[in-house]
């Protein structure tokens, strides 16, 4: 079993920055992920890709967050960290963790970012 902890989430006004953070402990079994990400929903929105990195590095973001989003991670990729810059209305969403291997995907809780104009 895996549980992915995210913190960092929180209330900031536009312009501000917040870090999330996403780490996984592991119940039994370590799962080696090759992918860590994270996805926002807004309300009445559909799931949307924020940020991806994979265990050789590679990066992917979103379109709408381009620029102002950093994604990084821990060499055993078991943390993700999630560097948002210039925040905007409109990325208030909850945040989503991702890490996957394969078929293997597991989710954490989500947490809310709201960023006030």
């Amino acid at each position: 079993q895996v549980h992915l902890e995210e913190s960092g989430g929180g209330l900031v006004e536009a312009g501000g920055s917040l870090r999330l953070s996403c780490s996984a402990s592991y119940g039994i079994d370590t799962i080696n992920f090759n992918v860590l990400g994270w996805y926002r929903q807004a309300p009445g929105k559909e799931r949307e890709l924020v940020a991806t990195i994979t265990r050789g590095g590679s990066t992917n973001y979103g379109d709408a967050v381009k620029g102002r989003f950093t994604i990084s991670r821990t060499s055993a990729m078991t943390t993700t960290f999630l560097q948002m810059n210039s925040l905007k209305p409109e990325d208030t969403a909850v945040y989503y963790c991702q890490m996957a291997r394969a078929s293997l995907v597991y989710w954490g809780q989500g947490t809310q970012v709201t960023v006030s104009s």
